[in-house]
């Protein structure tokens, strides 16, 4: 049974977001604050996903978000009570796979649960023995050099859209539309950063076909798919 660490201070949203996940059959794990999240992550490192509430004591969402993502790539989504432009920026620049403002349904929730993990067990199967990036999008898994690449879930979505459009420059502000959405009031640091995270993983690679168009935006040379 898949684990998720559900961490949030206010108990009575820890278990209406636990027995929603425990109707879809996932295994829940409850954390009263950040530091308690941070300890159960370490001691359970094959949780599946992460469900963290950004206003927290002591260490905070952001923070635990930050320090998961120095050693793991596991989906996380955040949880807050506060809709505020910088809320999102800061949660989706620590790294943060999904943003959530409550009040939420709890069954929509359960949903992108399972997208988001969907996306990461695909990430897990074995790629074949080729060279250069190939993305297979029912596994919902890129390869590289027929290895499966550790991205997020907003990467995997950068590197599908640019490949889908080989050679087609974006700007930011149309790359803050296709990934993230209209409704969502980011800026050109939140692409950047996830751009630059992007073609770190991509490597020598990314640095050949990942290219940034100074002054505008970027694009993608061509990519296999299948």
């Amino acid at each position: 049974m898949r684990k998720i660490i559900v961490a949030d201070d206010e108990a009575l949203i820890r278990r209406l977001v636990c027995d929603f996940l425990k109707k879809s059959d996932f295994e829940t794990i409850q954390a009263e604050d950040g530091e308690q999240a941070l300890a159960l992550f370490k001691e359970h490192p094959d949780v599946s996903l992460m469900i963290v509430d950004i206003m927290m004591p002591g260490i905070d969402g952001w923070e635990v978000c930050r320090r998961v993502r120095e050693t793991s790539s596991v989906p996380i989504i955040l949880l807050t009570a506060r809709g505020e432009e910088f809320d999102q920026l800061t949660g989706f620049e620590a790294g943060a796979d999904e943003y959530v403002t409550k009040p939420f349904s709890p069954a929509v929730l359960v949903k992108r649960v399972e997208a988001l993990i969907k996306l990461s067990e695909g990430k897990q199967r074995d790629g074949l023995q080729e060279t250069g990036v190939r993305i297979d999008r029912d596994a919902y898994v890129a390869y590289l050099d027929g290895k499966p690449l550790d991205l997020t879930l907003k990467e995997y979505e950068i590197l599908c859209y640019l490949s889908d459009h080989e050679g087609r420059v974006f700007t930011r502000d149309q790359l803050l539309d296709a990934i993230w959405g209209f409704d969502f009031y980011g800026n050109a640091r939140t692409v950047d950063s996830h751009v630059a995270r992007l073609r770190q993983k991509l490597g020598a690679y990314g640095d050949a076909h990942l290219k940034t168009v100074y002054g505008t935006g970027y694009k993608m040379e061509p990519v296999q798919k299948v």
